[in-house]
């Protein structure tokens, strides 16, 4: 495709999908050392590294943070370096309209513009002292999509685990606000077909094992301890909207 069409491609496309959390204002960040010049940027975790002791480890969080999260980033700012169109456009738009990216280009971007925005999102869905499970709006829905609180954390548990290899389990919505749980292979996200995201549990290795070697189970129970509900529930409100 001309250069010229690329942005107005996006444009269009973009009219009818839905929100994906703003994850500029996350990302706008000074680049910390380690990271490459460039229009994308590493953002600080919105807590410290130990905070999610003793169900994450400080340790882990700097590996997942400062190397794996890092190396995203500079790889995907040394991709668009030479386009200067890509470069303009932000993390959203490059992993929703992949087919728009040229295609000597579509791997490199899909890898580590889905890692860059994957790992953005991660991190502000994690917190400290997190409450047990979900109210409000996101509970009744989660109540009439799965049958109780108890049977989403059973079907998303087995969704974590039945992943192969790398990638992600996802609580989603389609654009009829429809709850579902679904996987991803490598740093796919459901926002690369359209949908929304209300929740991510990033079940690759170098998420949990320093701390739980190879017991994904042990992973995922604790994942439940440090879930933001209350961010979760702001996905669900926003979600759809432009």
């Amino acid at each position: 495709m001309h250069r010229r069409n690329l942005l107005k491609g996006i444009g269009l496309a973009a009219a009818g999908c839905l929100a994906l959390p703003n994850l500029d204002a996350a990302t706008q960040q000074a680049q910390p050392s380690g990271t490459s010049p460039g229009p994308f940027s590493l953002p600080p975790l919105p807590y410290e590294y130990d905070a999610l002791e003793p169900y994450i480890d400080a340790e882990t969080m700097h590996l997942h943070h400062d190397k794996h999260h890092a190396a995203y980033v500079k790889n995907l700012n040394t991709a668009v370096a030479g386009n200067s169109e890509l470069a303009k456009l932000s993390v959203q738009d490059l992993i929703r309209h992949l087919g728009r990216v040229p295609p000597d280009l579509r791997t490199t971007v899909r890898n580590n513009g889905g890692g860059h925005a994957n790992h953005s999102f991660f991190w502000r869905i994690l917190q400290k002292n997190a409450p047990d499970q979900p109210t409000g709006e996101l509970a009744r829905g989660i109540d009439a999509k799965f049958g109780s609180f108890a049977n989403f954390q059973d079907q998303f548990t087995k969704a974590a685990l039945s992943v192969f290899g790398s990638g992600w389990a996802w609580l989603s919505v389609n654009e009829k606000r429809e709850l579902n749980i679904e996987t991803t292979p490598n740093q796919d996200s459901p926002w690369m077909s359209g949908r929304s995201v209300l929740l991510g549990i990033d079940v690759w290795e170098h998420a949990y094992y320093l701390k739980y070697q190879n017991r994904r189970a042990d992973y995922v129970n604790a994942f439940y301890k440090v879930i933001s509900w209350d961010a979760v529930a702001e996905n669900f409100r926003q979600a759809g909207k432009p």
